[in-house]
């Protein structure tokens, strides 16, 4: 008996890996390509180099390369931790307190993900910017940003995460049957369009440590340095830069992430061995 109850363990901890790595991969994907438009806008208005000499609307699918090769691992990297920790403590739990493992599951989730997301960004947003860099970038400078794109990600994960679940829980209760592909969609999208308004300053701050020269001084890219200097320089308004692009492109890349892992997700579970 203890065999088997082993066996079932293992099977089911097997397939979340395997439904959280395939659902996870095609999500991010999927809604980087469509939405790399509008993150190359927020970019450019984000720079401290200035909107047009950042490229303004020209080559608005620059950088797309590296994005392609790191957006898969690092979203399967994020829900296989995410995933994985609900399946593991979301039984053990009493369900008042499951937006609690929501959270911590959300926060290790960024974390783990930020070790592909990070040099994946800043490569990324340098050719957005259309910066030159004439020699490869050191890992050190890859990793500059690893600070502030982590103190980014974990507010933004905390706050999206439970609230995409807490969505979905309401509706579910509402209509009493679980949540169609396109219903958890919309529950992201609106979680997603919140965090993304409230992390803004946050992720200026991360463009422009990422943008920074790689001779700057290692003070000068700390992230309360940056959002003080964003602050001195432009006021209430800089901290908000490239607001519209980011909430809308994140609304946009919400609905399409969500509803493409879910619907990937609900394929992967129906052929999947139980």
């Amino acid at each position: 008996m203890l065999q088997e109850n082993n066996s079932t363990t293992t099977a089911s901890a097997k397939n979340i890996f395997l439904t959280s790595l395939i659902s996870g991969a095609l999500a991010g994907t999927t809604c980087d390509f469509i939405s790399y438009p509008l993150d190359t806008l927020k970019t450019r208005l984000q720079s401290q180099h200035g909107f047009l000499r950042s490229g303004g609307f020209n080559q608005l699918y620059k950088g797309l390369g590296p994005v392609m090769i790191g957006s898969a691992p690092s979203a399967s990297l994020f829900f296989i931790t995410y995933e994985g920790l609900k399946e593991v403590f979301q039984p053990r739990i009493p369900d008042q307190y499951h937006s609690i493992i929501h959270m911590t599951a959300a926060s290790l989730g960024e974390m783990a993900a930020c070790f592909i997301r990070v040099p994946v960004e800043v490569v990324k947003q340098r050719r957005q910017a259309l910066l030159s860099d004439s020699h490869k970038l050191p890992l050190r400078t890859l990793y500059r940003g690893y600070g502030s794109t982590v103190i980014r990600d974990l507010p933004f994960g905390l706050i999206q995460m439970p609230l995409w679940e807490y969505f979905k829980l309401y509706w579910k209760r509402h209509v009493k049957r679980e949540c169609t592909p396109l219903e958890s969609a919309i529950c992201g999208s609106i979680s997603v369009a919140i965090s993304a308004i409230l992390t803004t300053p946050l992720d200026v701050a991360k463009t422009r440590i990422m943008l920074s020269n790689m001779t700057v001084a290692k003070d000068e890219v700390k992230i309360s340095i940056m959002l003080n200097k964003i602050y001195r320089e432009n006021g209430l308004k800089g901290l908000f830069a490239g607001f519209l692009p980011r909430v809308g492109g994140f609304t946009i890349s919400g609905f399409i992430f969500f509803g493409v892992y879910d619907k990937v997700k609900e394929i992967c579970i129906s052929i999947l061995p139980p």
